[in-house]
């Protein structure tokens, strides 16, 4: 018998106690979060772990959002604290699908339930697209818990020939195991319904029955029981969101000189959005000597 190698037999060994500390950490990470954790904080996000595993983490730090200070979306926001307020009270409540223009505030509505709600007992989990594909190990986490889950996947959407949106409908509607009632899935898109939808000429089609192709593609937005629209701004609703920001800085300068600037800015940004009034004033604030909101 030859004897083994002084080199071979430290790397065995090191790949055995690799194999023990893999073995160790898929076990941390397959223990629940401590439920202490939610009365403390109110936001969170998923962590992904080796082997498809991961931890909820809290986050000190959230963005909190005034409901308020969102001008031109009132319909939007009263329909989505209508759901939540629903949700958070134990009664019916749908997924929410938050879709349109770019800076129009979807994202900051959501952030915006958490000083509404989160008193109540509301908490918000962030997780990426392909977090969602986590979705029972998150749920089992979360299930006994005497709190209420927002799942909240920012910038939803999937492109041309991704197979991925077909597991998203089975989470949605609920396989076998039944979704747990404290946990909703809000989300947000620029797509209305989250795939790109294509002209295609007559005869370069391939499918034989192309309607059923373009069915099952819808098919994965109409999972979200309520789907809010977020339009492109105009130019009285983009200043009036510009005004209120002013206001609430108290910014030293005459309303029209400032409307007058918001339009070039807009203007060089090719925008009328949210975000582009909240870039100008950051940008003004600045100049002026002031901080930004």
């Amino acid at each position: 018998m030859i004897p083994e190698a002084p080199l071979e037999g430290a790397l065995r060994r090191l790949e055995g106690i690799m194999t023990r500390v893999e073995a160790l950490l898929g076990k941390r990470e397959a223990t629940p979060p401590d439920a202490a954790i939610f009365k403390v904080h109110q936001a969170f996000r998923w962590e992904r772990g080796g082997e498809g595993g991961g931890r909820i983490v809290p986050i000190p730090h959230p963005h909190r959002v005034a409901l308020s200070s969102l001008v031109g979306i009132d319909g939007a926001k009263e329909e989505l604290l209508r759901n939540t307020e629903q949700f958070v009270s134990g009664r019916g409540a749908n997924h929410v699908l938050l879709w349109g223009e770019r800076g129009t505030g979807k994202s900051s509505c959501v952030k915006g339930l958490l000083p509404v709600f989160g008193p109540r007992g509301l908490r918000i989990v962030e997780l990426a697209r392909w977090d969602l594909f986590a979705f029972p190990k998150i749920v089992s986490q979360l299930r006994d818990l005497p709190f209420r889950f927002l799942l909240f996947c920012d910038d939803l959407s999937f492109d041309e020939g991704e197979a991925d949106f077909r597991g998203l409908k089975t989470l949605l509607d609920g396989g076998v195991e039944e979704r747990p009632e404290n946990v909703l899935i809000y989300a947000t898109s620029n797509r209305r319904h989250l795939m790109p939808e294509r002209r295609v000429a007559l005869g370069a089609e391939d499918e034989i029955h192309p309607e059923e192709a373009v069915s099952e593609k819808l098919s994965l937005s109409d999972r979200f029981g309520l789907q809010l629209g977020f339009y492109r701004f105009d130019q009285k609703t983009y200043l009036a969101i510009v005004d209120e920001y002013a206001r609430r800085l108290r910014l030293p300068m005459k309303a029209a000189e400032m409307r007058e600037e918001a339009l070039r800015w807009a203007l060089s940004a090719g925008s009328r959005s949210g975000r582009t009034a909240k870039q100008f004033i950051d940008d003004l604030a600045g100049r002026l000597g002031k901080r930004s909101p």
